[in-house]
């Protein structure tokens, strides 16, 4: 008989990493063909603006959800709970509700964290006190060895594993390496906040113009808190029209076409919940060069100076350097962007994803490998 998993989870929509790793475990052949698996969608924002807000539908949805995961745990009594919690704020008030339900039918639990935040909860006596009550006699999956500190606090190593997000590969033709003569056609893929680093990246454009440096740059991304009116005002008090321009959000055809024009791809984030953001495997697969920061796990993405750069995090200058550097060096462009590749078929694959996730689930169900 198969073992039952309950997972409790996100997926799409919205459109986010965690979402799209739990749409990728939902659909996956191994996965659930090894297991009895049940999914309850842990998400009760309907887009990106809503996350983190409150409401009367919200409300209504955190309901629907205690009641499904109730109903889970007493007709289907699961061998393990897979969650994915969240780390602090509204939504880890939120999933600790769950938590309890699970918890009081004594039930094996496996958090898989996509966020980060527990570090800083430690000041807040309520706060330490339902971090333990929730991380107690648990285990946890970490996207990366950077973020073991995060948690550290409330869970020993040994109680860890780690699995690197993966994803499927959708690239097109591989890059011919760039001439001398063409324009740095740089590339920032991601929701349009500040915190993401978009005026960063901005503000090393009007460093890169005043260099001469010859570039263009595209901004394709939902708008989140940065509005267009806003952004095209600084482009123009820049000087920069013809050179910058943003596109909003593109998905699918359109996403891949943008990889395929591009020559470099940036993301300088300083965003605190930054974890292992799935877009950089996505420039990775299209053999684009990486210039980012080291925020959460994107150490181990992006192998320095290997298949891209890490800079200091709101630093535009550091930024500037880098893609100074690639523009006048294009051996060292088509060398950066092949071993992103290479890195990326290795390590990052939706296949060696499932096969990760796929051996911890059997160990935490001890099920032989026979």
């Amino acid at each position: 008989m198969k073992k039952k998993i309950l997972f409790i989870l996100h997926y799409p929509p919205p459109v986010h990493g965690a979402a799209m790793v739990g749409k990728f475990i939902k659909e996956s052949i191994p996965i659930n063909s090894e297991f009895d698996c049940t999914y309850i969608n842990l998400g009760t924002s309907a887009n990106l603006n809503e996350i983190g807000k409150s409401g009367l539908s919200k409300f209504s949805g955190i309901l629907k959800i205690q009641k499904q995961v109730f109903k889970a745990m007493r007709h289907i009594k699961p061998d393990l709970v897979y969650m994915t919690l969240t780390a602090n704020g509204p939504g880890f008030y939120k999933d600790v509700m769950i938590v309890r339900i699970v918890k009081f039918f004594n039930a094996r639990i496996l958090y898989h964290f996509h966020n980060k935040g527990f570090s800083k909860s430690t000041g807040s006596f309520m706060n330490r006190a339902l971090h333990r009550f929730a991380l107690r006699n648990t285990k946890s999956i970490l996207l990366s060895n950077h973020l073991m500190d995060d948690i550290s606090f409330y869970v020993k190593k040994e109680n860890t594993y780690i699995c690197p997000n993966g994803i499927p590969s959708a690239a097109g033709p591989h890059h011919k390496a760039k001439s001398f003569d063409s324009p740095l056609k740089i590339l920032y893929l991601s929701n349009m906040m500040a915190e993401k680093g978009v005026w960063v990246l901005v503000e090393a454009c009007k460093i890169l113009q005043s260099r001469h440096v010859d570039f263009y740059c595209d901004f394709a991304g939902d708008w989140f808190d940065i509005n267009p009116p806003a952004f095209q005002s600084t482009v123009d008090q820049y000087n920069l029209s013809g050179k910058v321009k943003a596109h909003g959000k593109k998905y699918g055809i359109e996403k891949i076409a943008f990889f395929n024009q591009a020559d470099v791809f940036v993301f300088p984030t300083f965003y605190k919940n930054e974890c292992f953001p799935l877009v950089l495997l996505e420039a990775m697969d299209n053999s684009l060069p990486i210039i980012s920061t080291p925020e959460g796990g994107i150490a181990d993405i992006v192998d320095e100076g290997i298949t891209g750069f890490l800079v200091p995090q709101k630093n535009a200058i550091a930024l500037a350097d880098k893609l100074e550097l690639l523009s006048t060096h294009p051996s060292l462009w088509q060398e950066l962007g092949k071993a992103g590749k290479d890195r990326f078929t290795n390590l990052f694959t939706l296949e060696k994803f499932e096969k990760s996730l796929y051996a911890i689930l059997k160990k935490e169900l001890r099920i032989d490998k026979a």
